[in-house]
């Protein structure tokens, strides 16, 4: 089993990344160099998780060959058979070989591969690729200018800690700057600015987390907290479909002005590619309408009649269509899905009182079910389990994460007392490496990186001040969320990978214990160095997650943020419980669409099976012919002559949409409001 785990785990963390990335992003219609930029970030910083653990039982199986060459007595007596002789048993004192063993001269070499390569990505190719990609400009050296000056702060903010680590070591004299120092130097920086965020994301996750398992299992809770996302999310909606006409407008009133032998006039066509193809930004089908209006214009420009815009103020536009389009799609598709979630937790709602035990939802699913769902999560499973068991699953699930999270913070402020040794986590290790137990080590140490990378960057998605980055699944996530998630990944994950080192005393530059170091600690360098921050920074700044936790707790930063304006879920408020109704409100009327449409089809359906297809494009056809005579009558008496000819297709096409939904359209019963369809009324209803 020689270095094969490692290779085994190297195979299945890599279709763990694609797996991940093809439910967020959709291949067919991302480019192919952010598909491959996002699957390789994501790839390294999953193998560090993944692999890490292996490198800390090989680390504790080289440290007892060590030990048992100095102090040969100690070491505990382990009984082998012989097979020199049948029957006789001889004792010998040796080490166990861990399952998963990596020979000599591997791990360093893979270390500085995945670290370096990761650091490439984070800093110089990911953060190049976002910018590039969202800039307005029409020419490669244009995007590139402009990637550069936008991503000057993140190369300023780096180039800065590594400067002035580089004039703190240049004043000693005793120290020589060689390459070795200098790659420290890098290697600090960077991890300084990692732990530095990453302290702040773990003390808010840390409680925020168990928290929400709980809340989850408390009726009716989660749905009054979709309700006021609904409302919040219908805010953002609404303005980012009035921005994005916004701007569409000013493309239109651009593309009247420049005609088709304008210099200029390559760019407006560049952006009104942007506008048209829907199925890569997604921009409604009535603005590429309108974008389409003027296309036949083929008058020559005059440059003393009309003022044209400059190239300047066309990338300006440009990127402001990019913004628009990519704004307009996040809400849609978030709005999808707490659509789906609220309708679900409905559901939930109104099933908790069924006496028939069998779970019914307001609208079947459209996806296609799986065998699984349809032999084994039935409907009566899925009344269990929604309804009774989750409610349960959850709490003991929040029980359980709460213990994890005082252990993590009891160790983050007590790690770097080796004697008495008071971290949880170096107490745990220590006791499975005298048993040689290297099966709980790796999954004890897995766990606990997995446990420390959900806070984190569960946390970057939770803020709101971050939701401009939105991880959606169903392949609905967009490239400058992808390309945002592998940066974090690739800045976050290697500094608490080491302080997760330091948490079970395998650092040797925080415990100063002379043991034998990880290779994940080797490529990292000699903290030494810079013993200011081995011993000052890395020691005293983790303990800033208890105040961190604390304030979490009380929701410290959710009132600042509601006193300042920014309404956020605080319980018992007016302007929360107002905006409870208002979407609780939203949601009724996106099901009475939803119903509308159903019916309708329930309609065509039972049309379609009583007269066939004939009859209904018969009768569809004659509709659609009568509706456009008389729509071509009326327009045609209020339109002046010289505007009709411009005007009369598009709005001959909406006024047929128009038609054919009033048509397929129910009239509304409201004596049937009088009955409550509140899902939190229906227990005392019933």
């Amino acid at each position: 089993m020689s270095g094969a785990a490692l290779g085994i785990e190297i195979v299945v963390v890599f279709f763990l990344a694609l797996f991940l990335l093809h439910r967020y992003a959709d291949f067919r219609k991302q480019q192919r160099m952010v598909l491959f930029g996002t699957l390789l970030a994501w790839y390294l910083c999953f193998l560090i998780v993944f692999i890490l653990p292996l490198d800390i039982s090989t680390t504790i199986y080289k440290q007892c060959k060590i030990d048992h060459e100095e102090h040969p007595a100690v070491l505990p007596v382990i009984p082998l058979l012989s097979n020199q002789t049948a029957g006789n048993s001889t004792m010998a004192t040796v080490c166990y070989k861990p399952w998963s063993y990596i020979p000599d001269g591997i791990m360093p070499v893979f270390w500085r591969v995945v670290y370096w390569t990761s650091q490439c990505l984070t800093w110089l190719l990911l953060p190049f690729m976002q910018s590039y990609a969202r800039s307005g400009g029409f020419s490669i050296t244009g995007k590139i200018k402009t990637a550069l000056i936008e991503n000057a702060i993140y190369y300023g903010t780096y180039l800065l800690i590594f400067g002035s680590l580089l004039i703190y070591v240049a004043v000693h004299p005793q120290w020589h700057l060689s390459w070795y120092e200098l790659q420290t130097i890098g290697i600090t920086a960077a991890n300084t600015w990692g732990l530095f965020l990453l302290v702040l994301l773990l003390g808010y996750g840390l409680v925020e987390i168990p928290r929400s398992y709980w809340n989850a299992s408390r009726r009716g809770h989660l749905l009054i907290k979709t309700y006021f996302k609904a409302a919040k999310l219908m805010t953002e909606k609404a303005d980012a479909q009035e921005n994005l006409e916004d701007v569409m407008e000013e493309v239109r009133k651009v593309q009247e002005s420049i005609k088709y032998n304008h210099p200029l006039r390559k760019y407006i066509d560049t952006v009104l590619r942007k506008v048209r193809l829907k199925e890569k930004t997604g921009c409604p089908v009535d603005y590429q309408e309108k974008m389409g209006r003027n296309m036949d214009d083929y008058e020559d420009f005059d440059d003393k009649q009309n003022t044209y815009p400059s190239e300047k103020s066309l990338v300006k536009l440009h990127k402001q269509v990019i913004y628009a389009v990519q704004r307009h799609n996040r809400t849609r598709v978030q709005w999808l899905i707490l659509l789906q979630q609220a309708m679900h937790l409905e559901d939930v709602a109104k099933n908790e009182t069924s006496s028939a035990h069998q779970f019914v939802r307001s609208f079947p699913s459209t996806e296609p079910t799986s065998w699984l769902s349809r032999y084994f999560y039935t409907p009566t499973v899925e009344w269990y389990w929604e309804c009774l068991l989750k409610h349960w699953f959850y709490r003991l699930l929040a029980v359980v994460l709460s213990l994890f999270s005082v252990a993590v913070v009891w160790s983050e402020c007590t790690f770097f007392s080796t004697r008495p040794v008071l971290s949880l986590f170096a107490v745990f290790i220590q006791l499975a490496e005298r048993d040689y137990n290297y099966l709980y080590i790796e999954m004890a140490c897995f766990i606990t990186i997995f446990f420390l990378c959900t806070c984190v960057y569960s946390t970057v998605f939770r803020i709101r001040v971050f939701n401009y980055y939105y991880l959606a699944s169903h392949h609905q996530t967009d490239a400058y969320s992808l390309q945002f998630s592998g940066m974090l990944f690739c800045r976050l994950t290697p500094p608490l990978c080491l302080n997760f080192l330091g948490l079970i005393h395998m650092d040797s530059a925080i415990s100063h214990q002379q043991k034998e170091q990880t290779a994940y600690t080797s490529i990292m360098g000699s903290m030494r160095v810079l013993s200011f921050i081995a011993n000052g920074f890395y020691i005293y700044y983790p303990m800033l997650i208890l105040l961190l936790c604390i304030a979490t707790y009380f929701s410290l930063g959710t009132r600042c943020l509601n006193l300042l304006g920014f309404q956020q879920f605080v319980g018992d408020n007016e302007m929360t419980s107002d905006l409870i109704d208002e979407g609780k409100e939203l949601i009724r009327r996106e099901k009475r669409k939803l119903q509308r449409i159903e019916d309708g089809e329930n309609r065509r359906r039972e049309w379609k099976e009583r007269y066939g297809n004939t009859r209904e494009d018969t009768a569809r056809n004659r509709i659609r012919n009568e509706a456009a005579e008389m729509t071509e009558t009326n327009y045609s008496d209020t339109v002046p002559n010289t505007r009709q000819a411009k005007y009369s297709r598009t709005g001959r096409g909406t006024e047929r949409d128009s038609i054919e939904l009033l048509q397929d359209a129910e009239p509304l019963d409201f004596n049937a409001e009088t009955l409550s369809d509140d899902p939190l009324e229906a227990g005392s209803t019933r």
